[in-house]
């Protein structure tokens, strides 16, 4: 325990001095919030949708925040420490594989839930927003999306060899879902074709999930988006264990 107090202490100081993950996963998302705001005001979602556009919106821009610390800052910051030879190190000290995932994993999350408020009360404050479903329905969603989407970022962050390979690795996953997931453009309004590819991409179905539960929708059809969710979580997990990379 004390060795992973002292782990996680120093890379949460590491992770402020840092700022990348405060500026893309908290920052971008907070800002993103304002201005769509100020441009959508309470329009509706879509034609014939009884809540607005940023009612719809609150999981996708969540989702930004979560693409941003899962996909990039978790896996890169371990690059990186591979690339630096930090790691290495690592080998002759009671940190595990395990341990060290576990750690960018909680100091990853803490940046998220940050995000998570401060988006939040940017609803809430500016734009008089209302959550029309319950948190004890949104916080299980939004708990199993960043599972889901930080093993991702735990599997790119252990098989990737260098910090060229976990860089192109990284913005191969991020980008198409940053773009296509629905955290930029709504899924409802795009097209039949970019709606089928889209659902190829996990984040996809987590942001329909947080969608679902934030506007009080019936949750029965999301039968598939929690399975997808699970499995993908467990495989990446064991992935991540399975093939974690000291050098």
């Amino acid at each position: 325990m004390k060795t992973f107090k002292t782990l996680f202490a120093t890379e949460t100081k590491l992770m402020i001095r840092d700022m990348n993950n405060l500026i893309f996963g908290v920052g971008f998302s907070v800002v993103f919030a304002i201005i769509m705001g100020m441009v959508m005001g309470g329009k509706p979602a879509f034609e014939g949708a009884d809540y607005s556009f940023m009612e719809q919106s609150f999981g996708a821009v969540i989702a930004i925040g979560i693409g941003a610390t899962g996909l990039m800052g978790l896996p890169l910051a371990l690059a990186d420490y591979r690339h630096r030879k930090i790691l290495k190190r690592f080998l002759v000290t009671p940190v595990s594989p395990g341990m060290l995932l576990l750690v960018q994993f909680i100091v990853n999350l803490l940046v998220s839930v940050l995000c998570l408020v401060l988006v939040y009360l940017v609803y809430v404050l500016f734009f008089d927003y209302g959550m029309r479903g319950s948190f004890l329905r949104f916080l299980p969603s939004y708990l199993l999306v960043i599972l889901s989407i930080y093993s991702i970022g735990m599997m790119l962050a252990s098989i990737s060899p260098n910090i060229k390979t976990a860089n192109l690795l990284c913005c191969a996953f991020y980008f198409p879902m940053f773009f296509f997931s629905g955290t930029t453009l709504p899924y409802e309004i795009m097209p039949a074709a970019l709606q089928r590819a889209s659902d190829i991409l996990p984040l996809t179905h987590g942001i329909k999930l947080m969608k679902a539960a934030s506007l009080g929708l019936p949750m029965e059809h999301m039968t598939f988006p929690v399975l997808l969710m699970i499995a993908l979580a467990v495989l990446c997990i064991l992935l991540s264990l399975r093939f974690f990379r000291w050098e």
